[in-house]
């Protein structure tokens, strides 16, 4: 199924705001109230669409810091098979709206990371 999107789902309340119009009941037109109900609920669809990208766009930002954050530490991570391993952190990017860390010319899913190793040791 494709995602609805504020301009699709704009095009679709106008045809069907015009296909209403054509066809209603010229002895019991619909009133202008329910317009307006119509009109506002769009809007407000409309807004939740805008806050739900600005969401994502908040979260996928924040990813980004976490994981420039972690650029140049050595973590420990599990790979696929269970095996540890230990690597520095080159790059870190989000992919399919989940943050990789690029160890080892390897993506690494951060939540395969099981600690980042102090410096110190």
């Amino acid at each position: 199924m494709a995602a609805i999107t504020a301009d699709s789902a704009q095009s679709q309340f106008m045809q069907l705001l015009v296909t209403q119009l054509q066809n209603q009941d010229p002895m019991e037109p619909v009133g202008q109230q329910e317009f307006i109900t119509q009109l506002s609920q769009f809007s407000m669809l409309e807004g939740i669409e805008k806050l739900n990208t600005s969401f994502s766009s908040m979260m996928k930002l924040q990813q980004l810091s976490q994981g420039a954050g972690l650029t140049g530490r050595t973590v420990e991570y599990v790979d696929e098979a269970g095996a540890r391993h230990q690597g520095v952190v080159e790059a870190a990017s989000v992919k399919d709206g989940a943050l990789q860390l690029r160890i080892d010319d390897k993506d690494v899913s951060v939540d395969a990371v099981t600690s980042v190793i102090d410096p110190a040791h």
